[in-house]
C-alpha cells in the first residue's frame, strides 16, 4: 500500500507542477506585453528581412520613445514610412542630419542607402532589444483567439493544481 500511495502522491505533485507551470508561463508571456508600455516602450512584429541576419523575421522589437537628436550612427531606429501610410520600418541610421531634420538611413540586408531620408517627424524611437522569432508568438497572443487561448491555459493549468493538490490531500 506504501507503493500506491507514492503513486498517487507522484501524479498529484505532477498534475499541481503542471498546472503551476502552465500559469507562470502565461504571466511570463503577459508580462512581455505588458511590462514595457509601462516603462514607455512601444513594441512591434518584424514582418520583413529588410534587417536580417542582425533582426530576422518575426523578432520582437522594444522600441524606447525619444528625442530623434539623442540618435547616433549605426543606431536602430523605428519610424512611418510616411504619416499617411502608416507602415512602421526598422532601419539602421546611416546619418542624422540634425539641421535639416532628417534621418539617412539603411537595411541591413539592403545594398544601398534607403533613397529618401526619414524626416523627424516620421521617427517613432530607437530601438533598444530584439528578441527573435517572439514577435510572432506576441501577435498570436494579441489576437481574439489568442486571448482566449490564454484564458484556456490559465483555467486548465488551474484545474491541474486543484486536481494535484485535491489527489495529494487524499492520500494523506
Amino acid at each position: 500500500m506504501g507503493r500506491r500511495k507514492r503513486k498517487h502522491r507522484s501524479a498529484g505533485s505532477i498534475c499541481n507542477m503542471a498546472g503551476t507551470g502552465l500559469i507562470i508561463i502565461m504571466i511570463a508571456l503577459c508580462s512581455l506585453l505588458v511590462l514595457p508600455g509601462i516603462f514607455g516602450y512601444q513594441m512591434y512584429n518584424v514582418i520583413t528581412g529588410s534587417m536580417e541576419p542582425s533582426i530576422p523575421v518575426g523578432s520582437l522589437i522594444y522600441v524606447n520613445v525619444m528625442g530623434p537628436e539623442e540618435i547616433r550612427e549605426k543606431d536602430v531606429i523605428a519610424f512611418y514610412s510616411s504619416v499617411e501610410e502608416g507602415s512602421i520600418i526598422t532601419h539602421r541610421v546611416v546619418m542624422n542630419n540634425v539641421v535639416s531634420g532628417t534621418f539617412n538611413t539603411k537595411g541591413d540586408a539592403n545594398d544601398g542607402d534607403d533613397p529618401v531620408p526619414v524626416e523627424y517627424a516620421n521617427f517613432i524611437g530607437k530601438v533598444e532589444l530584439t528578441i527573435p522569432y517572439m514577435g510572432k508568438v506576441l501577435t498570436v497572443m494579441s489576437s481574439l483567439y489568442g486571448k482566449i487561448a490564454g484564458v484556456c491555459i490559465i483555467l486548465a493549468g488551474a484545474l491541474l493544481s486543484i486536481m494535484g493538490t485535491r489527489q495529494d490531500d487524499r492520500e494523506e
